[in-house]
C-alpha cells in the first residue's frame, strides 16, 4: 500500500485545499459531512453583498432577484438535470415537504408513502406531517398498531380524528400511511426488500441516495425503474451525496429531488437547500406553501394567488440574499475540480479509511458499520464502537480530531476530497487506535451533548 505521503504527493485535486479557509492547520476536520469547510472566496463575496446592502440597498434587487434560479442552474449540473428543474430555495425539510404534498396530490387514489429505517428523521417527519393532510374515508378504529421487525410498527401512521379503514389494511387511525422498508444490518438496505414493499397502493418512494450513518447508496436508475413498473413517484433525497458522487436524475428517469447545500457543498451553516422537478411534471404539480415570490407578478400586490411556471412556483417568501451569495462559491469550486475527479478521490480515501481500519481498529474491536464495496458507499465512513460517544468526545477535546457522534454507536469519518489530505486520515486512525488502546475515553462522560 502506497504511503500517505505518496498518495498526497499524486493528488490531483490537492491545489483545492488553498481556496478554503483552514486558521489551524493541526486540527484535522472530518466532518465536511455535516458541516463543510469555508471557502475563502465566501468571506469575499460576504462582504460584496453587504457593500451592495450598504450602498444600494434596495436597488440591489434587481440583481438579487434571480439568484434562487442561477444556483439551482449551476447544481443542476452537478446532479444530471436540466437548468430549469432545480431551484434554491427554503430548507430541505420544508421542500420535502412541498414536494410529498405535491406527489400526494398527483396520486390520487394511493394512500401510502415507502421509505426507509436509514433515512434522516427529519425526513420521516416530513412524511408523517403530509400523511396526516390526507384522512382516507374508513370505518372503525383498530385495537392497536400493527408490529414489523424487531417489535417496530411496519406502518407509521399519524392519529388524526379520521377512524379506522381495516379495509386498506392500514394500521392506525386511517389515513395515508408511512411504510418502512427494514434493513436487515442497519448499513445496506436489500433490493428485494425494497420491492417487496412495492404496490398500488404506494403513491410515493421517498430515501437518502445515500445513508446519513452509513453511507449506503442505492442504485438511483434501478429503484426509480422498479417504482415506476408500478406507477410509484419517487423521491430522492441528495444531501449526503451532492458535491461528492455523481448523480444522474435525468438519466434515471427520477421524479423529485431535495438537497442541501452546506456539507459537501460547503455553502455554509444553514445555507439555503434546492429541489428538482422533471420537466414534464412541473406544470401537473401544486405547491402547498403560497407566497409572494411564488406569485406570477409579485410586485402587483393582487390579492388572489396566481403561482409562477415551473419551478419558480415553488418559491415562497424572501429568499435570504446573503445565505444565498455566500453558497455559490462552494458550487463553483465544486464544478471547477469536477465531480468526476471528486468521485475518483472519495473512492480512494474511503477505501483508504476502511484498510487503516482493517489493520488498527478492527482487532480492538471496531466494526465497520459502511458498506465496503465502493459502489454502495458515499462519501463518509462510520465506524461502530460500544464506547463510542465518549471516544468521540476524546477525539475532539483531546486529539484534535473532528469527526461526528450518530446514536447509539456510530462515529462518522467524513473526508472531503478537496480539502482533506490522505496524511489526515492516517493521523486520525492512529490517534482512535491511541485512544482506544490507553482507554482515554474513560476520562470523558457518557452524557449526550446537545449537538453531536
Amino acid at each position: 500500500m502506497a504511503s500517505a505521503a505518496d498518495k498526497d504527493y499524486s493528488d490531483p485535486l490537492a491545489r483545492f485545499r488553498d481556496k478554503f479557509s483552514i486558521p489551524d492547520p493541526d486540527l484535522i476536520y472530518l466532518d465536511g459531512n455535516s458541516l463543510g469547510r469555508m471557502p475563502l472566496a465566501a468571506a469575499g463575496r460576504l462582504k460584496e453583498v453587504s457593500e451592495a446592502w450598504a450602498g444600494d440597498l434596495v436597488r440591489s434587487w434587481s440583481e438579487w432577484f434571480g439568484l434562487p434560479e442561477r444556483l439551482g442552474a449551476k447544481i443542476a449540473l452537478l446532479i444530471g438535470a436540466q437548468p430549469d428543474e432545480v431551484i434554491v430555495c427554503d430548507s430541505t425539510t420544508i421542500n420535502l415537504f412541498k414536494l410529498i404534498y405535491a406527489a400526494l396530490k398527483l396520486q390520487s387514489g394511493r394512500n401510502v408513502v415507502v421509505t426507509d429505517d436509514l433515512n434522516f428523521p427529519s425526513d420521516v417527519y416530513a412524511m408523517s406531517g403530509v400523511c396526516q393532510m390526507f384522512p382516507l374515508p374508513c370505518s372503525r378504529e383498530p385495537d392497536s398498531f400493527g408490529g414489523g421487525s424487531r417489535g417496530k410498527p411496519d406502518r407509521l401512521s399519524v392519529r388524526s380524528a379520521a377512524p379506522f379503514c381495516e379495509a386498506e389494511g392500514v394500521r392506525g387511525r386511517g389515513q395515508c400511511s408511512l411504510d418502512f422498508i427494514r434493513s436487515r444490518d442497519q448499513v445496506t438496505v436489500e433490493f428485494a426488500d425494497l420491492v417487496s414493499k412495492l404496490s398500488e397502493k404506494v403513491a410515493l418512494l421517498s430515501l437518502s441516495h445515500a445513508s446519513f450513518k452509513s453511507a449506503f447508496v442505492y442504485d438511483m436508475k434501478s429503484v426509480t425503474a422498479e417504482a415506476h413498473n408500478c406507477g410509484i413517484s419517487v423521491l430522492w433525497d441528495l444531501s449526503h451525496s451532492v458535491g461528492v458522487l455523481p448523480i444522474e436524475l435525468n438519466a434515471s428517469e427520477a421524479d423529485f429531488a431535495i438537497g442541501c447545500t452546506y456539507k459537501y457543498l460547503n455553502g455554509g451553516p444553514g445555507a439555503p437547500a434546492f429541489l428538482y422537478v422533471r420537466k414534464d411534471l412541473q406544470e401537473k404539480l401544486e405547491s402547498p406553501i403560497w407566497g409572494w415570490f411564488g406569485q406570477q407578478n409579485p410586485f402587483n400586490f393582487d390579492l388572489e394567488y396566481s403561482p409562477r411556471r415551473g419551478m419558480q412556483k415553488f418559491l415562497v417568501g424572501t429568499p435570504p440574499i446573503l445565505s444565498l451569495a455566500t453558497a455559490e462559491p462552494g458550487i463553483d469550486i465544486v464544478l471547477e475540480a469536477g465531480i468526476g475527479n471528486i468521485r475518483d478521490k472519495s473512492i480512494l480515501q474511503t477505501e483508504y479509511l476502511i484498510q487503516l481500519w482493517r489493520e488498527h481498529l478492527e482487532p480492538l474491536g471496531v466494526q465497520l458499520k459502511s458498506p465496503e464495496i465502493s459502489a454502495m458507499r458515499g462519501g463518509h465512513v462510520s465506524f461502530g464502537h460500544p464506547e463510542a460517544l465518549r471516544i468521540d468526545k476524546c477525539l475532539i477535546e483531546r486529539m484534535n480530531v473532528v469527526p461526528d457522534f450518530r446514536a447509539p454507536d456510530n462515529i462518522r469519518f467524513g473526508a472531503s476530497p478537496l480539502y482533506n489530505t490522505f496524511a489526515e486520515l492516517e493521523e486520525s486512525v492512529l490517534r482512535f487506535k491511541q485512544i482506544i488502546e490507553n482507554k482515554l475515553y474513560e476520562e470523558y462522560s457518557d452524557e449526550r451533548p446537545t449537538v453531536t
